[in-house]
């Protein structure tokens, strides 16, 4: 069950979320706090779950994984065994950046981020297989990003 937020909560998240290295001093000036509860409500907001974790976001080009691909896969079964050896090899893979079990024409959707093409195949060719419980991929490549962001709507 969703946390119930007020709209300081929310100010907080907002701010966070676009630069989550903030001082809890500047935080609390952005926010209209002062430092104290500024301080307590984060610890709140950690505690109940809400902030989940505090990463950097990185330039996938800049370090060597600048293709973005998006890869539909058909399981061999439906069966639970099935999703559940899918899951565990998806997991492992650095590659996979995320995973999704879907409802509708495939069963999963994953975005993979690799160097090139030739990084991509070889990935395909030695982790998207039947040993995996995959039986069929079909890969799709964006030609232009026109907008990623990692900040929920509040």
């Amino acid at each position: 069950m969703p946390m119930r937020l007020d709209e300081t909560d929310k100010r907080i998240l907002r701010t966070l979320q676009e630069n989550a290295r903030l001082p809890n001093t500047e935080l609390a000036h952005e926010v209209g706090l002062s430092p104290s509860p500024c301080l307590r409500r984060v610890k709140l907001l950690e505690d109940a779950g809400v902030i989940d974790r505090y990463v950097a976001v990185l330039d996938p080009a800049k370090v060597g994984a600048g293709l973005t691909l998006f890869t539909r896969v058909w399981l061999t079964a439906q069966d639970a065994d099935t999703i559940d050896q899918f899951i565990r090899a998806m997991q492992r893979l650095p590659q996979v950046m995320e995973c999704y079990i879907m409802l509708g024409d495939s069963d999963a959707l994953l975005r993979v981020a690799v160097a090139d093409l030739d990084e991509y195949r070889h990935f395909q060719s030695t982790h998207l297989t039947r040993a995996n419980g995959i039986q069929n991929v079909k890969t799709d490549m964006p030609s232009q990003v026109v907008k990623r962001t990692y900040a929920l709507p509040l």
